[in-house]
């Protein structure tokens, strides 16, 4: 298999724990690709040119992280990352990735607006994006997240929490979020969490 990325994308560390997890990391290749500059690898297997993006074991393309993720984790060994489809953990854990995910999103809209130049950028759209990443946490905070209970939706959480932390080292996301303090500090120390530190 191969695995287009970049290594500070937040979605594709999320797959490239749960390949870890899995003990399937022998068995993808990781390719390092610039989305924004058309890697023609890239273009070739996913239209809109994002990253992550698996070439499956049947040569097919996956181009969405929460669809990789469950690919990976059927196709992997050791303990199911994703529970049964429609049993109440499995919305437990789908309603945390999507929360996570909400999260990441909002903080990505904010890195791009900040890149245009400082006279184009909209001070509303910074204001409504800044509140939801915010709105996220305290979502998330109010789940009094454990790392022992590791799953999809607590690797996306603790992704999300790291990654806005370098992306946005001037939001702090940390005061009046405790809980969420404590499980970032330790879900980060799982051996697959480091691997995959953003540089």
């Amino acid at each position: 298999m191969k695995l287009y990325i970049t290594t500070p994308s937040p979605f594709a560390r999320k797959v490239r724990i749960v390949a870890t997890e899995k003990g399937l990391s022998d068995r993808i290749e990781e390719v390092v690709v610039d989305p924004y500059a058309n890697a023609p690898e890239l273009l070739a297997t996913n239209p809109v040119v994002q990253v992550p993006t698996l070439i499956a074991e049947d040569g097919q393309p996956l181009t969405d992280s929460p669809v990789i993720c469950e690919y990976l984790d059927r196709l992997g060994g050791g303990d199911d990352l994703l529970p049964p489809s429609g049993s109440a953990e499995w919305l437990r854990v789908k309603r945390l990735e999507t929360l996570g995910n909400q999260g990441l999103e909002m903080g990505v809209k904010l890195v791009l607006e900040k890149r245009r130049p400082e006279n184009e950028r909209s001070a509303m759209w910074i204001d409504r994006w800044t509140n939801n990443m915010g709105r996220a946490l305290d979502a998330l905070e109010a789940e009094a997240l454990s790392a022992d209970q590791f799953d999809i939706g607590t690797i996306t959480a603790g992704v999300a929490l790291t990654w806005i932390g370098f992306r946005h080292p001037d939001y702090d996301w940390k005061t009046g979020h405790p809980n969420l303090v404590a499980f970032s500090e330790a879900i980060e120390q799982r051996p697959s969490f480091v691997a995959t530190y953003p540089k």
